[in-house]
């Protein structure tokens, strides 16, 4: 499975640029999973829905299939499934983009934005294969490669030729 994390600290533009980049790879043609990892609690269900009223009454899966798309609901049953769990539910893409799991070995894009990351350097992030930016970060060495942090088709490119997919409708990479 192609794997591509996007890494930084919040406020940095992860979801603006990821889904820039989903996209971009959407309208070439690819098939693009979107993976977030949250640190917070969250729950997408609205109350009163009939998917809701199932989760109240005690069902600890509630799968909608609807005409157009269906979704699951899942409480999980002591520890978390693993970010490999997770990967290995979403079968039938060409690519999975995930934003967090910053700690895990995946290829990563980190993005800096000067103003927003003060502590860029202080963080240090395993598997970053580019780094998007609006200015070079102080102390990236020279080999690393920069993509212009606002512009989600370059990065997209980037990505398609990190996997050695066809980048035929890139421009320059």
């Amino acid at each position: 499975m192609k794997v591509m994390g996007f890494a930084a600290a919040s406020g940095t533009g992860k979801t603006t640029l990821m889904a820039g980049v989903i996209a971009a790879l959407h309208a070439k043609g690819l098939r693009v999973a979107a993976l977030k990892h949250g640190h917070h609690a969250t729950d997408p269900d609205i109350p009163g829905k009939d998917t809701h009223r199932f989760r109240q009454a005690g069902a600890a899966s509630v799968l909608f299939a609807g005409p157009d798309l269906w979704f699951m609901i899942q409480e999980p049953r002591g520890t978390p499934p693993t970010l490999e769990e997770y990967l290995a539910r979403l079968t039938g893409h060409d690519l999975v983009l995930i934003e967090g799991y910053m700690d895990h070995a995946h290829p990563k894009i980190a993005l800096y934005r000067s103003g927003a990351d003060k502590k860029f350097s202080e963080r240090p992030l395993r598997q970053v294969v580019a780094i998007a930016c609006d200015i070079p970060p102080p102390g990236v060495p020279a080999e690393m490669p920069l993509l212009p942090l606002d512009d989600p088709e370059r990065v997209a490119c980037f990505i398609l030729d990190y996997f050695n997919l066809d980048p035929s409708t890139c421009i320059s990479i």
